[in-house]
Order: structure tokens, then C-alpha cells, then sequence
């Protein structure tokens, strides 16, 4: 990524901070709208839920100058995810929600160039995840979530 999309990135998502929980919120209803049959891979309190994928976000936003850093606890996520049910087709489903969500939620502030950004980010982001999920023992064909 570029300094300028990296910038573009941690300024919008500073935006997005003081409303993380109604973004969360947002976000998964139309994840849910996008896909009714991901519901099902949630069994808890969405919340929590929500509060987990933005600190998530907020973690990847941080470091992204050096996602290096972070590498090794985005594999262990995308592995995690594949025994809660995640397929690949997830991850643009779960990409087209995130930026729904972010054009809510920043409404003008959400330019094109700021879009790019943030997909470039989800992007790089997913691909790891998706690579270390398909180098499981299970790989995608894991069972349902548990929990």
C-alpha cells in the first residue's frame, strides 16, 4: 500500500471509531442481507461480535504501515475461521459488507480514492487469512460453527 492509502485508511477509520458500535451493527445486518445464510455461523452475543471485528479492524489499521507485525495473528484467524464455517466466497461477501458499511458510515468523506484504499486494505488482509485457511489440515471442508 501507499503512504497515501495508508493515510486514507487511518483517518476515515478515526471517523468510524466514536460510532464502532452502530458501524458493527450496520455491518453485519448487511452482511446478513448480502448472505442470510451466514447468520448461522454465529452462535453468540453480536455485541461481542461486533466489538471483536472492530477491534480487529482497528488492530490492522493501526499497523498498517507494517503488516508484518501482524501477520502471524491474521493466519491464526483465517485458520480459526475455517473451523467456524467460513467458505472462500465468504470473504467477498464479508469485503462488499465492509464497504457498505464505511460508505454509511463516512458518507462524503467516503471518496473513490478512500474506497480504493480500504479495499486494497480488506484485500491484502483477506488474502492471508484465505491463504492460511487453505493450508489447514481441514482446509475449507470444515464442519459448521460451534460456538
Amino acid at each position: 500500500m501507499t503512504p497515501v492509502e495508508i493515510q486514507l485508511v487511518k483517518e476515515s477509520w478515526q471517523k468510524v471509531v466514536p460510532i464502532a458500535d452502530q458501524a458493527a451493527a450496520l455491518f453485519y445486518n448487511r452482511l446478513f442481507e448480502l448472505d442470510p445464510g451466514l447468520k448461522s455461523l454465529f452462535k453468540g452475543d453480536m455485541k461481542n461480535q461486533g466489538r471483536k471485528l472492530t477491534a480487529m479492524i482497528n488492530t490492522a489499521v493501526v499497523n498498517l504501515s507494517n503488516l508484518s507485525s501482524i501477520v502471524g495473528a491474521v493466519e491464526d484467524l483465517g485458520r480459526r475461521h475455517v473451523d467456524y464455517g467460513v467458505l472462500p466466497a465468504h470473504y467477498d461477501t464479508v469485503g462488499t459488507a465492509l464497504l457498505w458499511t464505511l460508505e454509511q458510515g463516512l458518507g462524503d468523506a467516503f471518496t473513490p480514492e478512500t474506497k480504493a484504499a480500504w479495499a486494497e486494505t480488506y484485500g491484502t488482509i483477506a488474502a492471508v487469512m484465505q491463504t492460511a485457511a487453505e493450508k489447514t489440515d481441514s482446509g475449507y471442508s470444515a464442519a459448521p460453527a460451534v460456538g
